[in-house]
Formats: structure tokens, C-alpha cells, sequence
């Protein structure tokens, strides 16, 4: 079971954004975990991008869905970055705002995350060479906005020598890149709940079977039968009715773990890392 034993130690650090403001860098909160598990340095790195909620717990300190894989990924031998990006915007959480109304969009989010992938390369602990990106929902959004080609500035990110080794997205909305077309910057893995009403995960999967690899490995996606958005949480599954968007807007979505879904995609993500990482 993927329970936190709490053990990493976390350095505040200021990341610099690709979005500005006023013609300057917005600057991010990071919450930096170094490994002491890795063997020797430079180590690779995962950046860990939070959903619609945000990375912190309801005390402002980061959630247990945060610290559970920060453990996972340390003891693996990866350094693990965890990226703000609302507080620096003024935003505690988009969930209940609707998707057109949003001022933080996947632009922003795009570029919140090449600036933490050029933060990471700079840094003499870390391998520029095995950088990964790890999302949930809008986090996981994000990580196919962040490496799909289809985009100009993920095209221009790599030009500026970005380097991406492997993508994780756990449950995201999949719409927007299937309609752009979804050419892959690196490998990656999408883990869908077979019955998200949130972010299901038949777009997921047209995605991939229309993605366009372009030299690159094929995107794989796993699907979770009876598993609902968030199945890799402790929390029981619960109707939250302040959710505008989803497969049925003004409905509610449901959200919440389910053990077996929660078992297996920590497998297939170790396993996906492990492969790409090491």
C-alpha cells in the first residue's frame, strides 16, 4: 500500500516561471526533496505537478498524496520537486471554478514546468539527461500540454535544450491535446480510472491510439476498471457537488481510492520510471 513514512526533509526554493508579468519572471514556490537514497550525483529528477486543489493538505502543509510519492520516488534514488503554481498567482484551488473562467490555464502551467525543468538541469545534483514530469488531473493535464510537439513552445522549450526522459499523467482531462493531435516529446504513461466521471478515459485513449510517435515510443495508457478520479488516494470515494465541470456538468463528480486501481498504478508507475530513469 502507498503509505507515507514521512521520512523526506523539504528546501523551499524559488523557481523562476517562462510566464511573466510586466516583462518579468513569475516567481514559483518549490518544495525541493533531495535523495539521500541515490547512489551517486548528478541523480535523475521528477517534477511532481499538483491538481485543481493544489499540492497542500487543508493546514497549508503539503497533502499526503505529495509526501506518499516524494517517499516513493526517494528511495528509488530520484530527486523529487514539488511546483506551486497558484499561491504565486493568488489561487488556492481551480476545482470549482469553470474551465473557461480559469486565469491559471495550461499556458501558464506549461510554462511553470519548463521553468522547473531548466531550474533542475542547472543544478550539479542532478542528471539534465533523466528529468521526468509526474501530474494528477489538471497535473496530469499539464504534463501532456508540457510535452506534446503539437505546441510551439514545447518545440521551442527543446530547442533551448529541455530535455525530457519520461512523462506520468494519473487521471487527466485529455480533450484539448486529442483535438491539437498529441506528437510526444518523451515516453508517456497515462493511468485512467474506468469509471472517472471527471476526466474519463476514453479521450485518454483516443489520444493514444491517434497519437503520432514521430521516432518516439507509442504512449501507453493504463485503465483501472471501477476506479473514479483519484483512485490513488486513501479517501474513500464521496460525490463533490462544487465541481462544475465534468462528463456530466452540474452533476458532481465522484472522487476517491479504490485499493486494487491504487496497487497497480504504483506498480506500472515504478515500473515505467524504472525503465526510462535508471
Amino acid at each position: 500500500m502507498l503509505l507515507c513514512a514521512c521520512s523526506a526533509q523539504a528546501e523551499k526554493v524559488q523557481i523562476a516561471s517562462f510566464d511573466q508579468a510586466q516583462g518579468q519572471a513569475i516567481n514559483l514556490l518549490g518544495h525541493w526533496f533531495p535523495s539521500k537514497a541515490a547512489a551517486q550525483a548528478p541523480a535523475p529528477a521528477v517534477v511532481l505537478l499538483h491538481g485543481c486543489g493544489g499540492p497542500y493538505d487543508k493546514k497549508g502543509a503539503l497533502s499526503e498524496r505529495m509526501l506518499n510519492y516524494i517517499d516513493v520516488l526517494n528511495a528509488e534514488g530520484w530527486h523529487a520537486l514539488v511546483l506551486d503554481s497558484l499561491t504565486p498567482r493568488g489561487e488556492k484551488e481551480l476545482c470549482t471554478q469553470k474551465i473557461g473562467t480559469r486565469s491559471v490555464t495550461m499556458t501558464e502551467r506549461r510554462r511553470d514546468t519548463f521553468g522547473a525543468l531548466h531550474w533542475l538541469a542547472a543544478r550539479a545534483d542532478v542528471d539534465p539527461a533523466r528529468l521526468a514530469l509526474l501530474g494528477w488531473s489538471n497535473g496530469g493535464s499539464t504534463v501532456l500540454a508540457s510535452s506534446n510537439k503539437r505546441h510551439a513552445e514545447v518545440q521551442a522549450a527543446a530547442g533551448l535544450g529541455i530535455k525530457l526522459r519520461a512523462a506520468v499523467a494519473f487521471y487527466p482531462g485529455c480533450e484539448a491535446d486529442l483535438k491539437r493531435g498529441y506528437a510526444p516529446l518523451a515516453p508517456l504513461l497515462i493511468l485512467s480510472g474506468g469509471s472517472d466521471d471527471w476526466t474519463a478515459a476514453a479521450p485518454c485513449e483516443a489520444l493514444v491510439k491517434a497519437s503520432e510517435p514521430q521516432g518516439m515510443a507509442k504512449p501507453q495508457i493504463k485503465v483501472y476498471p471501477g476506479a473514479f478520479h483519484g483512485f490513488d488516494a486513501l479517501a474513500p470515494v464521496r460525490l463533490r457537488a462544487d465541481v462544475p465541470n465534468g462528463v456530466t456538468p452540474g452533476a458532481g463528480v465522484h472522487v476517491g481510492g479504490q485499493a486494487a486501481a491504487r496497487e497497480a498504478s504504483r506498480q506500472d508507475l515504478l515500473s515505467f520510471l524504472r525503465e526510462h530513469l535508471n
